[in-house]
């Protein structure tokens, strides 16, 4: 809770139930970078059948199917302790590692305007401005396309 709370407003974090229910329903797709027992980072988010990231997976989390759909990034978390480090990036290269291993399409995410360069330097298209308007912000649409999934 503490990285989802200096990373995010109030409008836009996840609470602690939210975080638990995560860490219990979709613990394939909850990933964790630790140094040295100290959590460095986290990325997580569900497995869904939607090209881009809708409101409704902030409120629910349900079990991931087994293959198929795109990984929907809720939250991809950095301690300002290790910021600037590569944490981030190795947290999508992993994410990417799973989305490959479980056959996704590929992943997708929603991030505010300054974090475009970011998402683009790691593979992912903007896509426009989302729908989203979780925390009562405007958000854009990002994609990685996994290029080994199979149909």
């Amino acid at each position: 809770m503490r990285l989802e709370n200096l990373n995010f407003s109030e409008e836009e974090a996840a609470s602690p139930a939210a975080l638990k229910e995560r860490i219990e329903w979709i613990a394939d797709t909850f990933l964790v970078a630790d140094f040295h027992g100290q959590i460095a980072g986290y990325i997580v988010g569900p497995a869904i059948f939607s090209r881009h990231l809708t409101d409704d997976l902030f409120a629910k989390v349900t079990v991931n199917p087994k293959e198929g759909g795109f990984i929907a990034i809720q939250s991809l978390s950095v301690s300002p302790d290790f910021q600037g480090q590569g944490v981030g990036t190795l947290l999508l290269a992993a994410l990417k590692e799973r989305a490959s291993e479980q056959n996704r399409q590929g992943i997708n995410l929603t991030c505010h305007d300054n974090l475009l360069s970011y998402y683009e330097m790691n593979g992912f298209r903007d896509e426009g401005i989302s729908d989203s308007v979780h925390g009562g912000t405007t958000w854009f649409d990002m994609v990685w396309e996994n290029p080994y999934y199979k149909e």
